[in-house]
């Protein structure tokens, strides 16, 4: 998932993809405990792909603001 395309996305969209990626980095790091998980690699990219979804939440509250 690039900036891109979660910059289109509504506010409410961005908290939704928020909550299934931090699901999903729940689940890796379970399998990760386990020695099931098949790409360790994902944990890293779930991560920086909650940052950005962070990143940009944040950016839509301060343009909101900026604007109010």
């Amino acid at each position: 998932m690039n900036a891109k395309e979660i910059r289109e996305k509504t506010p409410a969209e961005l908290v939704n993809t928020l909550e299934s990626l931090k699901k999903e980095l729940f689940q890796l790091r379970f399998q990760d405990a386990i020695n099931q998980l098949e790409n360790p690699m994902r944990i890293s990219a779930v991560k920086k792909d909650i940052a950005r979804v962070k990143t940009i939440l944040r950016e839509k509250e301060i343009q909101d603001s900026a604007n109010s």
